[in-house]
Parts: structure tokens; C-alpha cells; sequence
């Protein structure tokens, strides 16, 4: 057996995973993680991640030894929609927002169940607006000696 670290996005597991436990056994369809990826940091230290929206049949069983939160604090800015006023119309205008990672401010929750729903909160302080998020999970899985498919191989 090998321990092998998984990421499962917030928005994965918000939209079509199943909620999960230290010590339970799931069968997940992995990507792994190539290196220009693990280079750039973008999935936290895992060696493969969770897709459910691909087309993919290959699926890998483990058994769930750890599950960390990872949450992660934004800085947050409004971004106005740009519109074009109408004479004699009261426009009302929404604004998106833009999310800015913060150097440093990554941090990870050991859980014992993975959420369904993931969230986010204000960050109280000074300055620029910021949120902190939970991004996924960071999952240790215990697999049989394989690896997931690399990505865009043939399943």
C-alpha cells in the first residue's frame, strides 16, 4: 500500500461529491498532478486531484487516512460591471468581486469529515478587504501500489 496526497476542490464536492470520513473507503477519478503544476503550488502539495466532471472512466480506490481543510485568505476587491445609462431609467448596477491570494496566509485544518458545503469569512483588520476561504480538502489516501492517470491519458 501507498500513501498518496489527493485535493478535492471546494466547488468538486459542492457539486457532485459524496461526504467522506477518516477510514472510509472511496473510489474517486484522480488527475495527476503534472509538474509545471506542482511547481506553480496550485494544488497544494497533492500528488493527483479530484474531477469529477471529466470524461474519465478510470476511477482509484483507497481508504481515507487524513483529511486537512485548506483555507486560504483573498484579498478582496469590487469590480464595477460597466453599463451604459438609460435616460430617464434608474439603473441598478451589480459588482463581481476579484479575488487576490495573500502570500503566507495558507493554512490547513486537520478534520475528521470532509464538509459538503465549504465557506468563508471576513478577515477583520486594517487596510484592503479581505476574506478567508476554504478551498478543498487535502486528503492522505492509502491506495494498492499505482498511481492515477496522468493528465489527458486514455483511461
Amino acid at each position: 500500500m501507498t500513501l498518496m496526497r489527493v485535493f478535492y476542490e471546494d466547488w468538486q464536492m459542492g457539486c457532485c461529491g459524496t461526504r467522506f470520513g477518516v477510514g472510509q473507503e472511496v473510489d474517486w477519478p484522480l488527475v495527476a498532478v503534472d509538474g509545471e503544476e506542482a511547481r506553480n503550488g496550485q494544488w497544494y502539495g497533492a500528488e493527483a486531484w479530484v474531477e469529477n466532471h471529466g470524461d474519465s472512466r478510470h476511477t482509484t480506490a483507497g481508504r481515507v487516512r487524513a483529511i486537512d481543510l485548506v483555507h486560504q485568505e483573498y484579498t478582496a476587491t469590487h469590480v464595477p460591471e460597466p453599463v451604459e445609462p438609460v435616460p430617464g431609467k434608474v439603473t441598478i448596477v451589480s459588482t463581481g468581486r476579484g479575488l487576490e491570494p495573500v502570500p503566507g496566509t495558507r493554512t490547513l485544518e486537520s478534520v475528521d469529515r470532509c464538509p459538503k458545503w465549504f465557506g468563508e469569512e471576513p478577515v477583520p483588520q486594517r487596510g484592503p478587504h479581505r476574506v478567508r476561504r476554504t478551498v478543498g480538502a487535502l486528503v492522505t489516501l492509502e491506495v494498492p501500489d499505482a498511481t492515477p492517470p496522468r493528465p489527458g491519458a486514455a483511461s
